[in-house]
């Protein structure tokens, strides 16, 4: 091994450990740094810490499953804490949910900060431009996932004045962390991931890497989650334009114990959520049984997705990962249903079905699929709603979609019951957006949510 690349292997692993105490640390500056495209692409290239390790507080505050009193027993109390909405569900043991979060942030930072001082040739271009559009899509996707988790629903009356997340753009651990205002939050989310398209290739070469289609369906995402829907809708087809391949169900073995290939061909950017709350676990978890009841039996998604409990209730083994690591990345089938609903709110029935019906063919039992119908927009949008619920299920994507849809009336109040036990969380709740970790605040100074 040549000397330039243990040098780089050194920094790789001191940029991993100074992520340890993310706002306090200050790196050796006299250890070998990177100077080239190709050292910074492969700082990008990490994949433990860019792809893996996502932060899934969201998912296990979400509805989508449900512990028994024996599986609530056997997780940790955070983990408990978590489920139940309390306001203790952070660990302070590092790392965290909130590290992981912010780990690409760190790295996309200094790559953005080396990049511009690198030169390219015409031969180097297309991997400098590469590097710098990868770094600003890695980071603007944990910007949102953070945005998600621990600050409110964005809604435009208050974007102002509702904290947003802190927005770190540099590398340097002595700036200050401050929180923006939500409308700064996706401000820069969105600003990213416009910089990133043009610099981004339409094929990557391997999904591990951001694209131009990720980042035209990750602004999908970001602005279907600001209920901003023309734009979400336009983001999504730019998306589908460019990649569209879908899976037929017919083809995978729903007798295997996790059907789906991993980096198969829905796929547009993979990764995966963390495992510090084994909540979401297969062996813990058990989907919500109104949810499971609502596939159809010629809905192969039904004992492809959903596996048997010797209790009688189910597990989830559909994740796009092949493994028990919960995929939340970027695949078409998500982008399929973004455009869908789309294209209901526009009123625009026809095209909404043609979306949501190419989907389901390829998820029912083939020569049993007939395509849905509607004649009304709220009618194919209620329908359209119902099949993203089930077909992006333990991806990340719920507790995002009950903020926004409750800022719209929907309603939905979340429900456990632990040992006769009830607990609640009403729409709109200041719990919606979880707490910030003890020591997080209590080392910069950043103000705590409410509770």
């Amino acid at each position: 091994m040549n000397n330039k690349l243990i040098s780089l292997l050194v920094f790789i692993i001191i940029l991993s450990a100074s992520c340890k105490k993310y706002l306090d640390l200050k790196p050796d500056k006299t250890l070998a740094v990177p100077t080239t495209i190709a050292d910074l692409q492969a700082l990008l290239d990490n994949n433990e810490k860019m792809n893996t390790n996502r932060p899934s507080l969201g998912e296990v505050s979400a509805d989508d499953y449900y512990l028994t009193n024996t599986n609530y027993a056997a997780v940790s109390l955070i983990s408990r804490n978590a489920y139940i909405w309390d306001t203790a569900v952070n660990s302070t043991t590092i790392p965290n949910s909130w590290s992981y979060a912010f780990d690409p942030v760190y790295f996309s930072n200094v790559v953005l900060e080396k990049i511009d001082k690198i030169s390219f040739s015409e031969q180097t271009k297309i991997a400098w431009n590469n590097v710098k559009g990868s770094a600003l899509f890695f980071r603007a996707r944990s910007f949102l996932a953070v945005a998600w988790i621990w600050a409110k629903a964005f809604d435009p009356p208050t974007a102002n004045t509702d904290l947003g997340i802190p927005l770190r753009l540099t590398s340097d651990f002595n700036t200050p962390s401050k929180r923006s205002n939500l409308q700064q939050t996706y401000d820069q989310i969105i600003d990213d991931l416009k910089n990133a398209i043009g610099l981004l290739p339409v094929k990557p070469a391997n999904a591990m890497r951001p694209s131009k289609p990720a980042a035209y369906a990750l602004l999908a995402r970001t602005y279907l989650s600001m209920r901003q829907y023309d734009k979400a809708g336009l983001y999504a087809d730019s998306c589908l334009q460019l990649y569209n391949q879908l899976l037929d169900y017919n083809d995978l073995n729903a007798s295997q114990f996790h059907p789906v290939a991993r980096f198969n061909k829905e796929v547009i950017f993979h990764s995966t959520m963390e495992f510090v709350y084994y909540n979401l676990y297969y062996s813990y978890s058990s989907v919500d049984s109104n949810l499971y009841n609502s596939y159809d039996s010629n809905d192969l998604r039904r004992t492809i997705f959903l596996k048997a409990n010797p209790d009688g209730s189910h597990y989830f083994a559909g994740s796009y990962d092949n493994s028990a690591n919960l995929f939340n990345g970027i695949a078409t089938d998500e982008i399929y249903l973004i455009r869908a609903e789309c294209f209901a709110r526009a009123n625009n029935v026809q095209s909404a079905l043609n979306d949501l019906n190419t989907l389901l063919e390829k998820r029912w039992r083939k020569g049993s699929f007939v395509p849905f119908s509607a004649t009304t927009a709220p009618e194919a949008l209620n329908l359209i709603l119902l099949e993203r619920r089930k077909e992006l299920l333990f991806r990340d994507l719920r507790w995002s979609d009950v903020k926004r849809f409750n800022k719209e009336g929907a309603n939905i109040i979340l429900k456990r019951i632990v040992n006769s036990q009830s607990f609640t969380l009403q729409p709109n709740e200041n719990r919606y957006a979880l707490p910030l970790p003890p020591d997080v605040v209590n080392l910069s100074g950043m103000q705590q949510n409410r509770r």
